[in-house]
């Protein structure tokens, strides 16, 4: 059996990914740096993105070189003694190499996803009246429950809250954590939920949705944004659910990035210029969503089909109370809602579904 030859194009692209690592070790040892606990953990979360492709890539050259001294053992016959013990552990020598090359390729095309470290969580009622703002609601708690098991960080930039029910309208949230991005980029898309809604007198099931926006929060650098001559800022006084100003000084914060149209509205805090922080943060990462979503469709419209484009129309998963599982469209296989929604425990879904989008990937590589 001899070691699968690796492609070109793979090698080269292996080979500047190790220099990436290599660069961010080193700038993880410069004082200056460390000094930085915010440059310290966004270095952090890139160098651990890298860490499997090429640790496992060392490893796997590490055997090819072994590999290559067996052969001239065996090739050599200076040694029949030596020759022998070489043939027979070539065998199995090999085959690690080629199992520790696919493990290689299928961090490699994970490894772009992964170093993205923050994303901004967009979660808003859809149809189903009240229902749809309490499975709103429910949505945004199972998301807090699978960051906290994460370890990851969750900080609430907006929330309208529906104060007749206790559901909630729309909800902003930032998430910041190793492997955020490819893990939630598969939430995207409609959840419906199908169950008898608390304020149901007749036993009856409803459907009700909510629509997850899930948008990569790029570095500063990623987006160039002219904010004196783009984005128009108007300052207003807080809105109450009904319409109705919840204080009386101005502190809420609505931008519009002229280019595109988007449009961001915070309120959140009392502050005038956290509220402003945080808008443009929001918006930043919308228009630099849109530009991403551009540059995907000339690139690829295909390789957006697996995990969704991120479009709102798009139905990703049906949580199913009478039958107490939750189905996603993209799999077969059927969750227990009581793990999932109760609970959090969203890692079986998003496991199977990394597991999916990286074999259809590694086929194209």
């Amino acid at each position: 059996m001899a070691v699968a030859p690796l492609a070109d194009t793979i090698a080269r692209k292996l080979d500047e990914l190790c220099g990436q690592y290599a660069h961010l070790q080193r700038q993880l040892e410069d004082p200056d740096v460390l000094a930085d606990h915010h440059k310290v953990r966004e270095l952090s979360i890139k160098r651990a993105a890298l860490e499997p492709v090429a640790e496992g890539y060392r490893r796997y050259r590490a055997m090819l070189d072994e590999i290559a001294e067996l052969r001239a053992a065996v090739a050599s016959g200076d040694d029949a003694e030596l020759a022998e013990l070489a043939r027979e552990e070539l065998p199995e020598l090999e085959a690690r190499a080629d199992a520790e090359i696919e493990r290689v390729k299928a961090a490699l095309v994970q490894s772009d996803d992964r170093r993205v470290g923050s994303v901004i969580l967009e979660i808003r009622a859809g149809t189903g009246g009240d229902e749809a703002g309490l499975w709103a609601r429910d949505l945004l708690a199972m998301y807090e429950k699978y960051a906290s098991g994460k370890g990851w960080k969750w900080e609430t930039l907006d929330l309208t809250e529906d104060d007749s029910v206790g559901g909630v309208r729309h909800a902003v949230v930032n998430v910041r954590g190793d492997g955020v991005w490819a893990e939630l980029a598969f939430e995207a898309g409609v959840h419906s939920v199908k169950r008898v809604p608390a304020t149901e007198t007749q036993g009856r099931i409803h459907t009700s949705t909510a629509t997850v926006a899930v948008l990569p929060e790029p570095e500063a650098v990623e987006v160039d944004i002219d904010w004196a001559n783009d984005v128009e800022e108007h300052i207003t006084t807080a809105q109450g659910p009904g319409g109705q100003n919840v204080n009386k000084v101005a502190t809420a914060v609505h931008l519009i990035h002229k280019p595109t149209g988007v449009e961001v509205r915070m309120q959140e805090t009392k502050s005038q210029a956290q509220n402003r922080e945080k808008a443009r943060r929001l918006l930043t990462a919308r228009v630099y969503e849109i530009e991403r979503a551009r540059a995907e469709a000339e690139r690829s419209a295909e390789r957006r089909g697996q995990i969704g484009t991120g479009q709102r129309s798009e139905k990703v998963r049906v949580y199913r109370y009478q039958d107490g599982i939750v189905a996603d469209q993209r799999l077969t296989q059927k969750f227990q809602k009581s793990a999932v929604l109760d609970r959090g425990e969203l890692g079986p879904i998003i496991e199977a579904l990394l597991e999916q989008e990286t074999a259809r990937r590694l086929a194209s590589l």
